[in-house]
């Protein structure tokens, strides 16, 4: 089961302050960059190799390059908003991430973005090879994009634990 929304009215109006956003899955995990007020997400590329778990020497190098302030998670669900078995992974995934770096983490519903990433990187004719990097990019694009967009998926920050992050 998803964890409960906050109601923190403080989540909408978010200070200047770089994000980084992740498109979690279990083969690689597609990583975007954004800074407010700018609110542009950037693709910052995919993290590979995911065998046993991520790679977390690269979510490290990831973490000093760019200093964020929060970070943005994908949370996949079903069209008719129930969990999926991905579900539970992206939401170990933000926890694990905010035990790691005791950084907010923000959860945005990526129901789509997959889909429309996908469309994209097949309009492009990117080599079959390349397209599946280009797709988990283009997709944490998607996810922080619509945190930066929309601020009803600002207002919709999931807990990841008991802790105030001093938002």
């Amino acid at each position: 089961m998803s964890p409960p929304l906050t109601d923190d009215s403080s989540a909408t109006e978010l200070p200047a302050r770089t994000y980084l956003g992740f498109d979690y899955g279990t083969k690689s995990i597609g990583v975007a960059v954004g800074r407010l007020p700018s609110g542009r997400a950037e693709g910052a590329g995919a993290i590979t190799g995911l065998a046993r778990g991520p790679d977390w020497t690269a979510i490290e190098r990831l973490m000093q390059l760019w200093e964020p302030d929060g970070l943005v998670v994908g949370l996949p669900r079903n069209m008719d908003g129930s969990d999926n078995p991905m579900t539970a992974r992206s939401l170990r995934f933000g926890r694990r991430l905010d035990g790691r770096y005791h950084l907010p983490v923000y959860w945005v519903d990526e129901r789509l973005t997959t889909a429309t990433a996908r469309e994209h990187v097949l309009e492009t004719g990117a080599r079959r090879t390349r397209r599946k990097a280009m797709l988990d990019t283009l997709a944490a694009v998607a996810i922080l994009q619509a945190f930066f967009d929309d601020p009803e998926s600002r207002g919709s920050v999931y807990a990841t634990t008991g802790r105030s992050h001093g938002q």
